[in-house]
């Protein structure tokens, strides 16, 4: 029953994750449940609730729905206090009150990096990230990115071709795949032992403001955030921004900062950010602590793909359009 209550608490958006634990921590019963108003919920957590959407009893319908979704469909859902929730993440401001997983959350143990970027990567780009996904494989770290389109795919194909561990973070519910076209890529990184993260109940379409919450989560989990290439006005800048608000190290990837595509990542250099060509220039930032020797990382410029960086990049995209249909 306390499964069914939190997963109706989690509907009311306008909560944050410790007034939901306070309402969770006072719910006994359903009939308790469903007597909760918005102007209760306002004495429950002290300020004033102004939500015109919130119904209590539609929030159990919903959650009894997403219950038997769950249940069907060997999905977890772990709140902060669960042994499974990323301990770096219950950390952040702003943590989710839930997570809904398909699959296997790493080792609280083992460092994990953020690799994030534009879905309309440079060639030069697309390959660097591909090398630097494999490398932190080889290291024995996380890969930790967004499935979309371009730098996000790029990296989790890297650290899959290593045989390492890579977790997608979803913009939508746990129940759908975006893109679509990114399924067989979802699947592949559950085979390996990875996992499909989502804050969001089953259901939710990907809504365009989801992402940049979502971007939280991405760099919450993860010990450093790596922006491989973006524009000026990417959206892989947001993940940039809750980085450094939540305390993580930042990085670009040299490969990426030229032309247009690579003005965010010349700005983060500027601004501080340190420039890497792999991930040893990674372990040499940390100390080596908590990873396999650096000199198992292979280094990056095109290591496992030989010619001009035109014929390297078109062999990598046909390589992505065939694996994932990118």
């Amino acid at each position: 029953m306390k499964s069914l209550f939190a997963l109706a608490i989690h509907r009311a958006e306008f909560l944050s994750a410790d007034e939901k634990t306070v309402v969770a921590d006072m719910v006994s019963s359903e009939g308790f449940f469903r007597t909760l108003t918005v102007d209760m919920l306002s004495q429950v957590v002290g300020r004033v609730l102004r939500s015109t959407a919130w119904d209590p009893v539609v929030a159990l319908r919903l959650a009894e729905s997403d219950l038997r979704f769950v249940e069907r469909h060997s999905v977890s859902v772990i709140d902060r206090f669960d042994p499974d929730y990323p301990p770096m993440l219950a950390e952040i401001h702003d943590p989710p009150y839930l997570l809904f997983v398909r699959g296997s959350m790493p080792d609280s143990g083992t460092p994990s990096v953020a690799i994030v970027g534009t879905r309309k990567p440079s060639e030069q780009a697309l390959i660097a990230t591909n090398e630097l996904a494999e490398g932190c494989a080889a290291a024995g770290l996380t890969v930790v990115s967004g499935l979309a389109r371009g730098i996000d795919a790029a990296a989790h194909l890297g650290a899959l071709r290593r045989r390492g561990i890579t977790v997608a973070v979803l913009g939508n519910g746990i129940d759908t795949v975006y893109p679509s076209s990114h399924r067989t890529l979802a699947y592949r990184i559950l085979e390996q032992g990875g996992a499909i993260v989502s804050e969001y109940p089953p259901g939710t379409p990907p809504i365009r403001y989801h992402f940049p919450a979502r971007n939280r989560i991405i760099s919450g989990i993860c010990r450093s955030v790596v922006v491989a290439e973006a524009p000026a006005q990417s959206g892989a800048l947001h993940t940039s921004e809750f980085a450094l608000e939540q305390g993580r190290d930042l990085f670009v990837l040299a490969a990426g900062t030229h032309g247009e595509a690579g003005a965010g990542c010349r700005a983060l250099a500027r601004d501080g950010a340190a420039v890497i060509d792999d991930v040893r220039d990674i372990l040499v930032d940390w100390g080596s602590a908590g990873a396999r020797s650096a000199e198992q990382a292979p280094a990056g410029s095109g290591a496992r793909y030989r010619g001009s960086g035109a014929a390297v990049g078109r062999q990598l995209a046909l390589e992505l359009e065939r694996e994932i249909g990118v």
